[in-house]
């Protein structure tokens, strides 16, 4: 097999770091594996590595002739014999099918609001799902919306997997005292729903006041950027909570942590919950997406309903009077993480399936 991941951007998200993922795992396992990222580069190409190949299209608008012809060319040198387009860059793959025939596409789906599906814009990629040989989904209910609504039935569910790599120089000094730090690590957006920390940090602030809430992951500078500093400022926690944007070096910042959290409203498998347990970090986590097949609330973490302050905050408290608490749930997620999210099992599964399409 000769397989290429498609990603439309390298800046750090959940998909952009699957796919280097994905091309990184084949590269020792398959003839040829390959990276290409259509529309931007980002901090994560340093993740791709040396045994890879990679391609930048520079694509500039939906229908890019020379970047297709771009991509092509490479198919054809390289004798590609699957595309694998993670998220929105489907559309892409689509247009070099066009040209060349005999290439099949594996559709990855990391749609991150898995809870409103229902409102998930679909016409269009149900008539380019036609040309899909299968797709990869994130969750169960990714799966079953696929499997309903597109026109491709051969749907796999696999688990995200991924491996911390330490190579980065550390760079990244977090604020705050040692041994009481909580991290968030994800991207600004109104999923991941931050203004929820916001409120449990400002609760916190009268009862431990030494413990700070740190925010890594890329800033888009929208609105809800704006929103969340501005609440920030409101709420006088300016020594209490800090955002710093999109970061490299994550090892080193979850090892700085001591308690790591996810208040989304909506989630898939969130590359980071791994992570965590990797580094056997204890977490606290809404009771979203896929997460509840990773965490056994009150034995690997803690788990709460979307929206619910007071619980959240509550658990988090638990964890800071409990350091036993914290150890034990770090190293609990760690043999979760080890026995069902690893990089052979998952890509074991991802041949087997492959083999029947």
């Amino acid at each position: 097999m000769r397989i290429v991941q498609i990603i439309d951007s390298l800046d750090v998200g959940g998909a952009e770091k699957m796919a280097i993922n994905y091309a990184n795992a084949l590269a020792d396992r398959i003839e040829f594996s390959g990276l290409v990222a259509t529309r931007k580069e980002g901090n994560l190409k340093s993740q791709i590595n040396s045994n890879v190949s990679y391609l930048f299209l520079k694509r500039e608008k939906t229908i890019d002739i020379s970047a297709i012809l771009k991509l092509k060319n490479y198919c054809k040198e390289n004798q590609v014999t699957h595309l694998q387009p993670h998220s929105s860059s489907y559309f892409t793959a689509i247009l070099v099918k066009i040209i060349c025939l005999n290439l099949k596409i594996i559709w990855h789906d990391h749609n991150g609001l898995s809870e409103f599906l229902s409102s998930r814009k679909s016409y269009a990629l149900k008539i380019c799902s036609y040309f899909f040989t299968g797709i990869i989904t994130v969750n169960y209910q990714l799966k079953k919306w696929a499997i309903k609504e597109l026109n491709c039935k051969n749907v796999i569910y696999l688990a995200n997997f991924t491996s911390i790599d330490s190579s980065f120089k550390t760079e990244t000094i977090l604020e705050g005292t040692s041994g009481k730090r909580i991290l968030c690590l994800a991207n600004l957006r109104s999923q991941k729903n931050q203004f929820y920390l916001i409120q449990v940090a400002k609760k916190l602030k009268t009862i431990y006041p030494d413990w700070t809430f740190h925010l890594v992951g890329k800033d888009f500078k929208d609105d809800y950027s704006a929103k969340l500093k501005a609440m920030v400022v409101q709420e006088q926690l300016e020594e209490h909570v800090f955002i710093y944007g999109s970061k490299n070096d994550t090892a080193n910042i979850i090892n700085q942590s001591d308690i790591c959290v996810f208040s989304s409203s909506s989630e898939g498998l969130p590359v980071a919950l791994l992570e965590f347990g990797l580094l056997s970090k204890p977490v606290v986590s809404t009771e979203v997406g896929e997460i509840p097949l990773i965490i056994q609330n009150g034995e690997n973490g803690l788990l709460v309903p979307v929206d619910n302050v007071e619980k959240f905050t509550l658990a988090v408290i638990d964890l800071i009077e409990n350091d036993g608490m914290r150890f034990n749930f770090g190293k609990n997620l760690k043999t979760t993480i080890d026995s069902n999210n690893s990089e052979n099992a998952i890509i074991i599964q991802y041949f087997n399936w492959l083999k029947t399409l």
